[in-house]
Order: structure tokens, then sequence, then C-alpha cells
């Protein structure tokens, strides 16, 4: 059975260090503990790029599977859908005293998030890639 469920949390600042307590917090919450293998689709950041953040994710995590997006692909990385509803319905509209209340609302709003949360009905299959492609070649600079 797939869920759709937000699993976050707010750090002062982000690296390797913050990124590994949420790695924490997911592979020691169920399903995910005790699951065979647990993929973790990520960009490029700085926290979890190239191939040292793959054996660190192993090391620490043996079921935890890395993979890396290409570069410029975020739009295949699902979190990125999230992402623009938080940006959208909470924090372009709001104001903010300080840090504080922003994370605060952050996670209200990812346990209001979870509560009516359903899995994205997302589809990028070849027609999409070719569609895709194909506005992309209106870009492309005209040979010399």
């Amino acid at each position: 059975m797939h869920a759709a469920r937000v699993i976050g949390r707010t750090a002062p600042t982000t690296g390797i260090e913050p990124y590994s307590e949420l790695v924490e917090q997911v592979m020691t919450t169920e399903p995910y503990a005790s699951a065979a293998r647990v993929f973790w689709i990520v960009d490029n950041g700085s926290s979890h790029n190239g191939a040292r953040s793959t054996a660190r994710m192993h090391a620490n995590w043996p079921t935890a599977c890395l993979v890396h997006l290409p570069v410029h692909a975020s739009w295949l990385n699902q979190i990125e859908i999230f992402f623009s509803i938080v940006q959208r319905k909470l924090i372009k509209p709001g104001d903010f005293a300080d840090l504080a209340e922003l994370a605060d609302r952050l996670l209200a709003f990812q346990d209001r998030y979870n509560t009516t949360a359903e899995p994205f009905d997302w589809h990028f299959g070849r027609k999409s890639l070719n569609r895709l492609l194909e506005r992309l070649t209106v870009h492309e600079p005209l040979a010399a």
C-alpha cells in the first residue's frame, strides 16, 4: 500500500548534519525502519551529492538507496511538488515575525497536509518527454 505522508523538520542551517538528522528521523519511522529498501530521490544539493554521500548513506543505513537526479531536473523530484504547495499556500502569503514562527507554521502545515494528502497522480512517460524536448528545441541557438 502506498500512502502520502510528509515527514519533515526545520533546522537553522542546511548541510550534512541537518540532512543526516532528517534521514535518521525517516529511517527510524515505520514503514521505513523495517523496509528491505528505501529509495531516497535527491537533487544535487551539497549535503547529499556525489559518491561520498552515497557511501555515507549506505554506511549509516544499509537499506537506503540514494538516487541522484540529473542536474537541473528538480521537476522529476516529487518533493518539489510539495515544496511548491508550501510556497503557494504558506510562505508566499505569509508574514512571519521570526524564523521560529515560520518553523512552527511549517510543521503545523505538514501535520494538516498529512490528514488530507493523497499520492500525486504524476506521470512522465515517453510522450511527455517528447513534448518537453519539442518545446526545448524552440530555445536552442541557431547553428552558425
